[in-house]
């Protein structure tokens, strides 16, 4: 039973742990953060159903991942890059609107697909490629900064125009990368001065063109539960480029004031996101109420997905948070041991950038639902509801393993090969 078992499972065996109790919590708190879900379409069990099958479909995806020899996923570049491109095009053309932005593409059967999800998975395998290709004794190629700047700054613009948080993620785990791969400190100098520059330009034209009224500052998830003007619907739907523009600038400016509203006067309908996701922190009392007893899940829109670590912290407590935290520390430490011991760059490159991928979009969750970041609607990998999300997240995963059985180990610390 043992030897069947290892067959199936192989790989690193503390990642495979990591991601077993990464799915368990997400079955738990999904199914019991989804009560406006099952309410709406009045099936009790419909939302966990086709949640649980989406990571049985990831989990298959994982294994099928895993048994790809690491050296072949470079074979797949070419395909992904006019995937991803000609995907996020579409979205912006033809996609379907999610809380104001064009972020999915709808297909046969009610499915529908995030082009983003592939893209960020994409630009990690090209850079991990390239920094690998052009590594030398003194550090990476000057020309490798070029290169990949030259495919990846275009898809992050694409990816921007609907969805500047995953965008910005994105580009920090590239530069990060490019810091491991040992790219040049003078361009990575020059890169952060030109995107200190970059972002304030970015600032000024949202500030300038993003109009306060765009959307009243409402939280635009909760569109089916409050009436909107019709100024205000049409500035969520339209607005070219800049229609993105009011969202982000309202979402700044919410984050910056930090002015005490006594609670008599505070707007549980213009803040209700941030509102209830504070209020679930606050009444967990440190121990949590325990599975399923959340009160909070009712009043948040995406209890099941954006907020879904306020709903961890209210049903867990401080030491389940914490211990949801840990697991994706603990899989960044173990991506980061499983590099150290490749020989070649290329599989070493690759399982840190998913994992740097995977771990950061995780943190940056949680400091969105504990109030240290703004809003930005990125889901907790592995744990917040999700379609290709979850699939692509689980083929992250998958590639971690790849790279853990079947990429060369090197016999001594002290040497370093190229592919």
């Amino acid at each position: 039973m043992n030897k069947r078992l290892g067959k199936i499972f192989k790989g690193d065996g503390v990642i495979w742990m990591i991601f077993f109790f990464l799915c368990m919590i997400s079955l738990v708190e999904v199914f019991s953060a989804s009560s406006n879900l099952t309410y709406k379409s009045e099936n009790y069990m419909g939302p966990i159903s086709y949640h649980a099958f989406m990571i049985l479909i990831g989990a298959f995806v994982a294994i099928l991942t895993l048994n790809v020899p690491c050296r072949y996923f470079k074979l797949t570049i070419p395909f992904l890059l006019i995937i991803s491109w000609a995907t996020l095009i579409w979205v912006l053309v033809g996609g379907e609107s999610i809380n104001g932005a064009n972020r999915v593409i709808p297909l046969p059967g009610g499915i529908t697909f995030q082009p983003s999800e592939i893209a960020k998975g994409t630009m990690v395998l090209i850079t991990a490629q390239i920094l690998s290709v052009m590594q030398r004794e003194s550090g990476a190629d000057k020309k490798a900064f070029q290169y990949i700047l030259c495919i990846v700054v275009p898809t992050v613009g694409l990816i921007g125009i609907e969805n500047l948080s995953t965008a910005a993620l994105l580009f920090g785990v590239i530069f990060l990368m490019m810091f491991i791969g040992r790219v040049s400190m003078v361009q990575l100098g020059k890169l952060v001065g030109v995107g200190v520059l970059f972002i304030a330009m970015f600032l000024t034209l949202v500030f300038t063109l993003g109009s306060i009224e765009g959307n009243g500052g409402m939280d635009t998830s909760r569109e089916d539960a409050m009436e909107l003007t019709a100024e205000n619907k049409n500035a969520i739907k339209g607005g070219g480029v800049f229609h993105r523009f009011a969202t982000w600038r309202n979402r700044i400016l919410k984050h910056l004031d930090k002015q005490e509203v006594a609670p008599a006067d505070y707007d549980l309908d213009k803040d209700a996101q941030v509102a209830h996701a504070n209020i679930a922190i606050v009444s967990s009392n440190i121990i949590g109420k325990g599975p399923g007893n959340s009160v909070e899940r009712d009043f948040l829109a995406q209890a099941f997905s954006d907020f879904i670590y306020a709903i961890i912290i209210e049903e867990m407590g401080i030491f389940g948070a914490a211990f949801v935290l840990a697991l994706y520390i603990i899989l960044l430490y173990r991506a980061a041991r499983i590099a150290s011991r490749c020989e070649n760059n290329f599989p070493a490159f690759l399982v840190l950038g998913l994992a740097l991928l995977l771990v950061i979009q995780a943190l940056f969750n949680m400091l969105v639902a504990v109030g240290i970041a703004p809003v930005t609607g990125q889901p907790l990998p592995l744990i917040s509801k999700g379609g290709t999300s979850t699939i692509i997240n689980c083929a992250y995963i998958g590639a971690i393993l790849s790279v853990s059985r079947s990429a060369k180990k090197k016999l001594s610390n002290l040497t370093v090969k190229q592919i």
